[in-house]
């Protein structure tokens, strides 16, 4: 997009400047709508998850016109309704692959096995943590990093040989992820792990 006597252009057109007439081409040339000084535009609008758009400003002081919109935080307490929302609904998608024992034992009396058991108790207790967490945020800031907090991530790098094996290791590589707490779960009831993984380390 670009930006010209007050007025912004979303889309090439021909324009009329003065007594001289351009066709839609001229957005082509750089150097032409500098001299014509026809700016591109730039928005800068606030994070939505959290935040609605406010008052709005343009600065055109720079080679850049830069319009922004103020931040204007949302609800925080629809926020973490909505958390808390999602964290129920995790919890009940993550317990329907076990459900199907307790239906059995109701029907027939045969008991849990220990580790479905173990893998349940775990799923509540961190359900409940997840709960605690979220009722006692009462700044837009603890949301915001609950839902973004940052980990390092550590995994072997992969190897492919000549006939297509593929190993991992020794070596590791480490990056930083972004993880909303609300979706990560640390029990599993497989347990599965990929090869190439080492460890998952809030920062």
């Amino acid at each position: 997009m670009w930006y010209f006597n007050g007025q912004l252009i979303k889309t090439p057109r021909a324009m009329t400047i003065g007594d001289l007439q351009y066709n839609k081409e001229v957005f082509h040339d750089p150097e032409k709508l500098k001299e014509l000084g026809i700016k591109p535009y730039r928005s800068v609008t606030p994070d939505n998850r959290y935040f609605n758009n406010g008052s709005y400003s343009v600065d055109t002081s720079g080679d850049e016109v830069v319009g922004t919109y103020a931040s204007v935080g949302k609800d925080i307490d629809v926020l973490k309704s909505n958390m808390l929302s999602l964290i129920k609904s995790q919890l009940t998608s993550k317990l329907e692959s076990t459900d199907w024992y307790y239906l059995r034992k109701l029907r027939t009396g045969t008991d849990v096995p220990s580790e479905i058991q173990d893998y349940s108790d775990a799923l509540y207790s961190e359900y409940d943590t997840k709960k605690a967490e979220i009722a006692a945020m009462t700044k837009m800031s603890h949301i915001m990093e609950y839902e973004n907090r940052l980990h390092t991530e550590v995994r072997k790098v992969k190897h492919t040989d000549e006939d297509n094996k593929v190993t991992y290791g020794p070596k590791t590589e480490s990056s930083t992820r972004e993880i909303n707490m609300c979706n990560h779960w640390t029990s599993n009831p497989n347990n599965d792990v990929a090869p190439e993984f080492v460890s998952l380390t809030a920062d």
